[in-house]
């Protein structure tokens, strides 16, 4: 499946796409396929796999925390693909969110051969702006991969419309300036973002930065073709440490929350 009909699934069922967000390798590989598989048990319906980088400038500290954890155990770019491969297989469309510089380091042509050899589906990449993406924009067109590009209250209309041509699979809006992390309350900058860019393009429009709860789902998904979240997936394996079993299942409890979160809003 791809992330297309997994959002056009979603939209038949009157409800938006729930993406949740770990990165690979963490708490350790074998964990985060394992955390991974959980979250698709219980609800997700799409995976965004995040490669592991050392110099993560758009992350807030929960995610930097999870990522520099996974880069000490030894997290390589190979381990991200098989990872993917591993997720891929649940039948859930599985896309790789990273900065670029790990993906040119790897060869643009091998790493987005590699990755639709996994399964996957395509690339977040959130700092990479499509003016400056004609090598990647050419090889994921030649594999079928998608690309997903960031939108931000910020952007012009120039800018938004761009920015959504070039994408394939759906928009990446991020409703809040600053650096990932779960917050008390979701952006009132998410939906005039989300309204501009539906302007401008058919794509889905996912909305992350910030979402922890199903209560915070519902409010994002009332207007929004999808909820993106990361930092409350990883905040609940790290607070389990060491105790994987309750790491798994505060995931699926908190899985639950925000797939039932998406279908009452």
């Amino acid at each position: 499946m791809s992330t297309a009909e997994a959002f056009a699934r979603a939209k038949a069922e009157g409800r938006s796409a729930l993406v949740g967000y770990l990165p690979a390798g963490f708490p350790d590989l074998e964990g985060s396929v394992t955390a991974l598989r959980a979250m698709v048990d219980a609800g997700c319906d799409v995976i965004e796999v995040g490669l592991p980088y050392s110099d993560p400038v758009m992350d807030g500290p929960t995610i930097q925390a999870a990522a520099q954890q996974a880069l000490e155990a030894g997290t390589r770019t190979i381990d991200v693909l098989r990872t993917v491969e591993a997720v891929a297989a649940t039948g859930v469309p599985t896309v790789v969110m990273t900065y670029w510089n790990p993906v040119s380091r790897y060869g643009v042509e091998r790493f987005a051969k590699d990755l639709a050899s996994a399964g996957g589906a395509g690339l977040i990449t959130p700092d990479l702006v499509p003016d400056e993406a004609d090598t990647w924009v050419g090889v994921a067109d030649e594999h079928g991969l998608d690309k997903v590009f960031l939108v931000a209250p910020s952007s012009t209309d120039e800018r938004l419309r761009m920015t959504a041509q070039a994408c394939r699979g759906f928009v990446y809006a991020t409703a809040v300036m600053g650096v990932t992390g779960a917050r008390e309350a979701s952006s009132d900058l998410a939906g005039p973002l989300v309204s501009r860019t539906r302007a401008v393009t058919d794509l889905p429009v996912g909305v992350g930065l910030g979402v922890s709860n199903g209560d915070q789902a519902a409010e994002v998904a009332a207007f929004a073709d999808g909820v993106i979240v990361g930092s409350a997936f990883v905040r609940r394996l790290l607070d389990a440490g060491t105790d994987r079993q309750a790491g798994i299942a505060a995931l699926g409890e908190l899985t639950r929350d925000l797939a039932a979160g998406v279908r009452r809003a």
